[in-house]
Order: structure tokens, then C-alpha cells, then sequence
């Protein structure tokens, strides 16, 4: 099954700009926001951010729960080319990806528990040096945007 070419980015961060990195378990060193595909055509992005916000960090923001209407649409769309590397996930002729923006504010301490079929370690680092340690240019220019988003 391929994945479909629509995904969300998901900020997770505190009110302080602290925001949550966490690194690629396939062999790269790559440090990232909370990523993912629908699983749907018909999936809503929010409802795909939450799922995998819960999948990859054990956050659970969930309708719902406490932390729910802390996940917000940022309003910002990014189209990119798809990774050479990860072209063979996508139905051949697929080559670029539609991603939608979110943000999540937590708590400081907020527990994180990775999945480690995905991810190897976290860490938590100012909004700047996050943006710094991302391999992704457009996750780089969305935590750069957090302070106009927070609450």
C-alpha cells in the first residue's frame, strides 16, 4: 500500500519556545518535528495530527482530552518535492507532498515516549537551535514562526 502524498507537520513546543525535536530511527541523523501521512483520503488533517503526535511521542491531544484544543491549524500549507530516498513509499509518478501546519502547545515536562520503530531519542531545545538541528528546511521555517503562534 502506498502512502498518500498528504501529511501534517506538528510543532510540539512549550509557552518558553522550547521546542520537542525527535531523531529519525532509519539510519540518518535526522532531527525533526512530529511527522506523518494520512492514513485516509478522506482523513482531516487534525485528526492526523493528533494520531501521530500519539504515535511518535505518546502525547495524547486527542478531541477529547486536555490537551486538544492546545493543537492548532496554523494556516500554512507546504508543497515539496518528495526525498529521493522515500520516493518508493509513494505510488509511482508521485513525486511531490502536500503538508499541512500544527502546532502543539504542552506543559513543560510533558512526558514523551517514542516509538522506537520510528525514533531513537528526543530532546527538548530553544526555538533557534531547533530550527538549526533540522534537516528539513520547511520544518525549520515553521518552528522559526512559532512566536507569532503562541497563545
Amino acid at each position: 500500500m502506498y502512502k498518500i502524498p498528504e501529511s501534517v507537520l506538528v510543532v510540539i513546543h512549550t509557552a518558553a519556545l522550547e521546542v520537542l525535536l525527535i531523531r529519525r530511527a532509519d539510519g540518518a541523523e535526522h532531527w525533526q518535528s512530529v511527522t506523518g501521512s494520512k492514513d485516509a483520503l478522506d482523513e482531516e488533517f487534525h485528526l492526523t495530527a493528533a494520531r501521530e503526535v500519539w504515535e511518535e511521542t505518546g502525547i495524547d491531544c486527542a478531541d477529547g482530552t486536555l490537551l486538544a484544543p492546545m493543537l492548532r491549524d496554523w494556516q500554512l500549507e507546504n508543497i515539496y518535492d518528495i526525498y529521493p530516498q522515500w520516493q518508493h513509499r509513494y505510488a509511482p509518478g508521485v513525486v511531490r507532498n502536500r503538508e499541512q501546519v500544527f502546532g502543539l502547545q504542552v506543559p513543560p515536562g510533558t512526558p514523551v515516549r517514542l516509538s522506537p520503530r520510528e525514533h531513537t531519542a528526543y530532546q527538548w531545545l530553544p526555538y533557534h537551535a531547533a530550527a538549526q538541528a533540522c534537516f528539513s528546511p520547511s520544518n525549520a521555517e515553521a518552528i522559526l514562526m512559532l512566536p507569532r503562534f503562541l497563545t
